[in-house]
This record gives C-alpha cells, structure tokens and sequence, in this order.
C-alpha cells in the first residue's frame, strides 16, 4: 500500500514536471509563431547583433551610437548562443525565454521552501506561474523581465537563507543576485527586494540582533557593487559622459521620478490586476481563500504580502508604467494562490472553458464584420483558412477543457492560458506577418551596404539592423533633407511613410506597425 506522502509527492512532481514542460514548450514555440515584433524585439536583437558584428562587448551600441537604456547581460548571452550556434534569430530568440521557464522552476523551488509541510503546494505555485496569462504572453518575448524575475526569485530565497543562519554564503547569493539583476535590468532590482529585507523584523522566527542582519545587508549590496564594477568601470570610461548620465540616472531614477515613456495614472495597474492574473485570480474559491482571515497570520504569507503589495505599491508611484514591470511579483501571488483552497472536481470547468471560447469566438465575429484591429489599425488579411484553423483549435479546447476540468479541476484551469494562445497565434499568424514581419524588406535593405540606407518619415530604432544584418548605420534625414540626402548617395535605398512620392524608383512597400511603408531605390 503506497503511502499518502509518498502518493502526495509523486503528484506534486508531476504537477511541477507539467508546469515545466509548458513554460518549456511556450518559450519554443511561440517565438516561432509570430515574427519579430518592433520595437522592442527587433531593437534589442540589433543591439546584440553590433555588439556581435563589432565586437563592442563592454559598452553596447544601437545604429552605431552607445545605447545605454539597457544593461548588457541579455546582450552577452545572446552573443554567447551565437558563439555556439552562429548567428541565428531562432537561438537569440530562446535566451530570454529560457528564464521565464527557471523562474517556474525557482517558484517551485521557494513554494517547498515556504511551506515544507504542505506536499505539492510549490509544484501547483510552478503551474500557476506557468500558465498566468501576461507571464506566458511576455515570458515568450525578447525582453527583460523574465530575467529580473528569475533574480528576484534567487534574492527571496537568498535573504530566506540568511535569515535561517546561512552566513557568508547567504550573504555570497545575495551579492550575486543583486548583481544579475542591475546587468539584467538595472538597480529596480532593489525595488522587488528591499522591502522585503527591510521588513524582517515582520517576517522572521530569529531572535538574533537586528543589527547584523542589516550589516549582512550591506554586506551583500557591497559584494553585488564590487561584482558589477568589473563591467561598470571600464564601459563608464568607453562610453564617456553620455553613457554615464544614461546608465546611472536617465534608465533608472529618471524613469521613476519624471518618465520620458509609457507614462500612466497611479491607478494604472490597480486597474490592469484582473488582467495581470488571469485566469488564475477568477477562480471564486481562490479569492475567497485568500479573504481568509488565519491565513495572514502566517509569516510566510506576510512574505508573500510585504513582496507582491510593496510592488505593486512602489510602481504605482513609479512614472512609468508597463505590464510587464510587475512579472517579478508573479510568483509571490502564485504561491498565495496556490496556497488557497482547491477547485473541487466537477466545479469550474465550465467557466475555465468559456474562458478560451469566447474571445475565440469573439475574435472571430470582428474578424467577420470586419471590425477585427490590430495595433489601432484594421486586421482583413486572416483568410478563411486562419479564420477555420482558430475556430477548430478553440472548439477541440473546449472540448479538452470540459474534460480536464471535470477530472482535475487544476489541469482545467492550467490549460486555459496554453488553449487560448496557441489559438490567438494561430488567428493571428498571418496579420503579424504582413504588418510587423520587418525581414520582408531585407533583401533590398542588403543591396546597398556602400551606398547606404536611410529613413524618411520615422525614427530608426534598430527596425531592420538584425533582419537584415546590416553593416553599417540607418541614416535618419531630417525634414526637408531628403534631396541633399538623395544627391550625397547614388544607388542608396530610402525607407520613406511619407505619402508624397519622391520620384524615385520604387522597389517595394509593406506596412510596418500600421504604417505603410515604401522603399525607393536611388539612380
């Protein structure tokens, strides 16, 4: 006769092995699925490529000039794919991906840490993380935040080690941690931990004197300093006074106190949090196990508060306001989450299936009228084929839904978020092509490596550098430039969405983020 331990830990691993293989499999395929999308992606893979192309590691640049509004780790490790694969959008594409699938595997991790005597409770935390729709959707981009997630997770578990006596190699994890996180995504590291290292007397079982934990602290923020100025010493004197004043103030503090971009209300994301959690915080019997007055008696809940409301508090007074920002705090509500009563057998199911179903039918009655957008702009291009491929994925998880949920709620609820994307993707595979696919215009952007590329109309931000792997600078001509531009480069090529024509031959056009886009090939 199987034990019940034993029984209730091989169904946690399996659980925490589930949760693995779909945060794996999120951050293979849908990279895959859909081009690189500007600006951001196509702008961070241009970085990695002059950094590759001209060897200029220490102080990364964009178009040729320093680029100093992100630190260099995603970059590096781009490159060290690269030195492995040779230069391939598919490999750089994975790197960031991969740590949204180690922050799975380190929320596992920290839910067994907090709560040993409840079997499988970081195993459910792991799935819930893995299939909370804005981690899935962002996890699978070429950004920041998965990386700062997965160091945030490292700190909590470093300052949970420092205060059960870890010592020096305690403190040792946290210098190194804080330390991925400035290269990862710069000092907000800092915001995702220090309250929760400065509230420990709200937390702690220890007893000890105060005073030594806040040394340790220092202590740790000493050995992430001294880590970092093996990179931030030599790339301050390279990059001069610009890249100075980009690094220490204008990408961190600035962005805090007066933001230059994506600037929102203090309620911003106050009001994004039905989004921010989806599907998992729908759950009735989650929201009301977490109104539980006993469960905030617990110190690992008061973990789990101080970490996820000081976030989400601090950035609702940050000016700058993204999404994707709070990634870090996930796995502080997936653990709570997690922690909170089980959807019983035979309940939810049908509303975790309607979850899928109806955006997909939603979908496809704008797709039918017409009134389909995309990025603000009108989506006609799906086809029938698209239109009945989505239609007959969302019906079969529907189907596969209603089944699941009725034998194991959880596994509803967690294919929710993989159903209803694959699905999107699918629907939304050939409008990401024609609108956003930027490697569509390099064939032409290659024929003119001597004579030179420009922009007229927009600002270049590393739209085409890596799909076309130029070698050389995108010039941007200024208003009424354009003849003087034209004259200085016979057989150069001109991106314009300008809606004059200038008389050159045209070679091509596309839309690119809802603008259409023209290529003029100069005589």
């Amino acid at each position: 006769m199987t034990h019940p331990d034993i029984g209730a830990r091989t169904a946690g691993r399996r659980i925490g092995l589930l949760a693995l293989a779909l945060a794996v499999a999120g951050a293979v395929l849908l990279p895959l699925m859909r081009p690189l999308l500007p600006v951001d992606e196509t702008r961070y893979l241009t970085v990695a490529w002059e950094m590759h192309r001209d060897g200029t590691y220490l102080v990364p640049h964009l178009n040729g000039a320093i680029y100093g509004h992100k630190p260099p780790l995603l970059f590096w490790l781009i490159n060290l794919v690269w030195a492995v694969t040779g230069v391939s959008e598919a490999a750089a594409r994975w790197v960031a991906p991969a740590f949204g699938a180690l922050s799975v595997a380190l929320t596992w991790r920290l839910g067994n840490r907090l709560f040993p005597e409840r079997e499988g409770l970081g195993a459910r935390a792991a799935l819930v993380l893995a299939t909370t729709g804005v981690f899935a959707l962002y996890g699978s981009l070429t950004m920041f935040d998965t990386m700062l997630t997965s160091a945030t997770l490292l700190g909590v578990l470093a300052l949970l080690w420092m205060d059960d006596g870890g010592g020096w190699r305690a403190v040792g994890l946290l210098g190194l941690t804080l330390a991925f996180g400035v290269l990862a995504k710069g000092p907000v590291i800092l915001v995702h931990l220090l309250p929760l290292a400065l509230t420990r007397p709200l937390w702690t079982r220890a007893t000890e004197d105060r005073g030594r934990w806040y040394l340790s602290l220092l202590a740790g923020i000493g050995i992430a300093l001294g880590l970092l100025s093996l990179w931030l010493g030599p790339a301050l004197l390279l990059g001069g006074a610009e890249y100075r004043a980009e690094v220490l103030w204008r990408q961190s503090a600035g962005r805090m106190v007066n933001a230059f971009d994506h600037a929102r209300p203090v309620w911003f994301f106050v009001a994004a949090l039905p989004l921010m959690l989806w599907p998992w915080a729908w759950r009735v019997s989650a929201l009301r196990g977490l109104g539980s007055p006993g469960l905030w008696q617990d110190r690992r809940a008061r973990i789990l508060a101080i970490w996820g409301l000081s976030t989400l508090a601090l950035f609702s007074m940050i000016s700058a306001k993204q999404l994707h920002y709070l990634l870090p705090a996930l796995p502080a509500v997936a653990i709570a989450l997690a922690a909170a009563p089980a959807p019983r057998p035979g309940r939810g199911a049908p509303l975790a299936a309607a979850m899928v179903i109806v955006p997909v039918l939603v979908w496809a009655v704008l797709l039918a009228t017409g009134r389909a957008r995309l990025g603000g702009y009108p989506v006609t291009t799906m086809g029938m084929p698209g239109l009945a491929l989505s239609l007959a994925l969302g019906i079969a998880g529907l189907a596969l839904l209603a089944v699941a949920g009725r034998r194991a709620p959880l596994l509803g609820w967690a294919l929710v978020t993989p159903v209803s994307l694959l699905v999107m993707h699918v629907a939304l595979m050939k409008p990401l092509d024609e609108h956003f696919d930027t490697t569509r215009f390099a064939t032409e952007l290659t024929r003119a490596p001597h004579a030179g590329v420009a922009v007229d109309g927009f600002r270049y931000q590393g739209e085409f550098g890596f799909t076309a792997r130029l070698l050389a600078p995108v010039d941007e001509i200024a208003p009424g430039g354009l003849d003087a531009w034209a004259q200085a480069h016979p057989g150069g090529l001109i991106i314009s969405t300008q809606p004059t024509d200038p008389g050159f031959p045209k070679v091509g056009e596309g839309f690119l983020e809802g603008k259409l886009v023209r290529l003029y090939r100069l005589p």
